[in-house]
C-alpha cells in the first residue's frame, strides 16, 4: 500500500480508467461498506461559477460563529490538503493517507474515481474530528457528482452557464437540470442566479424541495460603502463588503446568508460572526490582487461565463495597459473566453499547460487570430516565462491578469512563491 501522500495521489489516478466517470453507485457502495452517516448538518455547493467563494464565505462566517466546520472543494492550486480544512486547517499528510488506506481496505473491487476516493476520504475526516457541519463543493455537474451521495439540508446552486457540455448539456436548461439534483424533498433549495432557469425550479417543485431565489425570497441592497441582505425570514443591515473582490460577491453572499438562515435553528450566527466572516474570507486564484508594481491578479476564470465576469472586474479598474498571462484546456471554450475578455486585453502572452488536457500555447494563439483579437500576441515556453515576459515589457503603472485555468494561477503562484489553501 502507498506509505506518502504524493504515492497515494498517485495511485488513485490509476485506479478508474476514466479521470470524470459520473454516477452514484460506486462511491454509495463504498460510503455503506464505511458506514459514513453524518450527524451533522451537510451543506453542498454547485454552480458554474461562484462555488468556491460561497464555500469561503459560509466557511469564515461559520468559523468566526465558533463552529467546528468541514470544507471540501476542488480542485486545488498548489496541495492536495487545499481540498479538505477542518476548523480552517488544512489536513495534514498522514490524516489523508489514514482515511485513503481505510476506503482501500473496504472498497474490494469497486474501481473509484481520483473525486470519488477524495470525498469519501474528506467525508471521514469530517466524521472522526466530530465537527458541526460539514460544506462540500460539487466537483462537476451535481446529480451524478460524488458529494451527492449524501444528503443536503440545504444546497445552493451559485449560478448556471455553459460548461462541461460533454457530461451535463449543452443548453442552460439541461445543466440546470443536473444541477438541480443535489436538492432535496423538504429542505431549502436555494439559487442565487438572478436569471433561474425553467428547469431548476421545475425539479424544486417535482420533488417538492423549499426553493429560495435572488430577487424573490433573498436578495440584497447596496449604500454608502455598505450593503443590506434581505430575506423573508429576516435581514441583517449595513453590512461590510466582502474582503473577496468581484461584481458578482455580494450575490454569492446573500446566498451564503439564505443558507444560513435555513439553519438557524441547528447553527444560529450572530450579525457579529457574518461581519467577521466577510472581512475575514481568503479565497486564492479568483480576482486575486498580489502587492507590487506592476499590479498583478490572478483568476481562475475558465469558461465564458467566469470572462464575462472577469472582464467586468477589470472594467471597474482605473484604465491601465493590461498584459494577460494566458493558458487553458484544451477541452474548454476558448474562443467564448477570449471573446470575453478581447476588449480588456492589451498584450496577449500565451503559454501551454504541461498536462494531458492542456491546450498548447500555438493552439492558443491561433484562437486568438482567428478571433482577430485587438492586442499583440506572443507565444512563450511556459507560463512563468509568459509571466516573466509580462513583468519585463509592463511599467510599474500597468497591470497583469493571470487567467484561463487553475494550472495557470497555480504556476503563476509558485513562480511567486505564493501559498495556495
Amino acid at each position: 500500500m502507498p506509505t506518502s501522500l504524493a504515492s497515494w495521489l498517485t495511485y488513485l489516478e490509476s485506479l478508474h480508467p476514466n479521470t470524470i466517470a459520473l454516477g452514484l453507485e460506486r462511491v454509495g457502495q463504498v460510503k455503506q461498506r464505511l458506514n459514513l452517516q453524518p450527524y451533522f448538518p451537510v451543506i453542498i455547493v454547485g454552480g458554474t461559477n461562484g462555488k468556491g467563494s460561497v464555500c469561503a464565505m459560509m466557511e469564515a462566517m461559520l468559523h468566526a460563529a465558533g463552529y467546528k466546520v468541514g470544507c471540501y472543494t476542488s480542485p486545488h492550486l498548489l496541495d492536495y490538503n487545499e481540498r479538505v480544512r477542518i476548523a480552517k486547517q488544512e489536513a495534514s499528510d498522514a490524516e489523508l493517507c489514514a482515511s485513503f488506506e481505510q476506503i482501500e481496505q473496504v472498497r474490494g473491487d469497486i474501481a473509484l474515481t481520483y473525486f470519488e476516493f477524495g470525498t469519501l476520504a474528506a467525508m471521514q475526516c469530517f466524521i472522526e474530528h466530530k465537527v458541526d457541519v460539514a460544506i462540500l463543493e460539487v466537483g462537476l455537474g451535481g446529480r451524478l457528482d460524488a458529494v451527492n451521495v449524501f444528503e443536503a439540508d440545504v444546497a445552493v446552486v451559485t449560478s448556471v452557464d455553459i460548461d462541461h457540455v460533454d457530461y451535463l448539456g449543452a443548453t442552460r436548461e439541461k445543466i440546470a437540470f443536473e444541477k438541480a439534483g443535489i436538492f432535496r424533498q423538504g429542505r431549502v433549495a436555494i439559487c442565487a442566479d438572478s436569471d433561474v432557469p425553467q428547469a431548476l425550479r421545475q425539479h424544486a417543485q417535482e420533488i417538492g424541495a423549499e426553493l429560495c431565489c435572488i430577487g424573490s425570497e433573498f436578495g440584497f441592497a447596496q449604500h454608502q460603502g455598505q450593503w443590506d441582505y434581505r430575506s423573508k425570514i429576516g435581514s441583517r443591515s449595513a453590512l461590510p463588503y466582502p474582503a473577496l473582490r468581484g461584481a458578482f460577491q455580494l450575490n454569492n453572499a446573500s446566498a451564503v446568508l439564505a443558507a444560513l438562515d435555513a439553519l438557524k435553528d441547528k447553527l444560529p450566527v450572530s450579525m457579529e460572526a457574518v461581519r467577521r466572516g466577510l472581512v475575514e474570507v481568503e479565497l486564492a486564484g479568483r480576482f486575486q490582487f498580489i502587492p507590487g508594481k506592476p499590479q498583478l491578479i490572478l483568476d481562475v476564470a475558465h469558461n465564458p461565463h467566469a470572462a464575462r465576469s472577469l472582464a467586468q472586474n477589470l472594467g471597474n479598474l482605473p484604465p491601465a495597459k493590461t498584459f494577460a498571462v494566458f493558458a487553458m484546456l484544451k477541452d474548454k471554450d476558448v474562443a467564448g473566453v477570449v471573446q470575453a475578455l478581447d476588449t480588456r486585453i492589451d498584450e496577449w502572452l500565451v503559454a501551454g499547460i504541461d498536462a494531458q488536457r492542456g491546450a498548447t500555447a500555438a493552439e492558443l494563439a491561433q484562437v486568438l487570430r482567428d478571433n482577430r483579437v485587438g492586442g499583440a500576441v506572443r507565444v512563450c515556453d511556459s507560463i512563468a516565462d509568459a509571466l516573466q515576459q509580462a513583468c519585463n515589457r509592463a511599467s510599474e503603472n500597468d497591470r497583469i491578469a493571470a487567467f484561463g485555468s487553475f494550472y495557470t494561477v497555480a504556476e503563476v503562484m509558485r513562480a511567486r512563491g505564493l501559498r495556495g489553501g
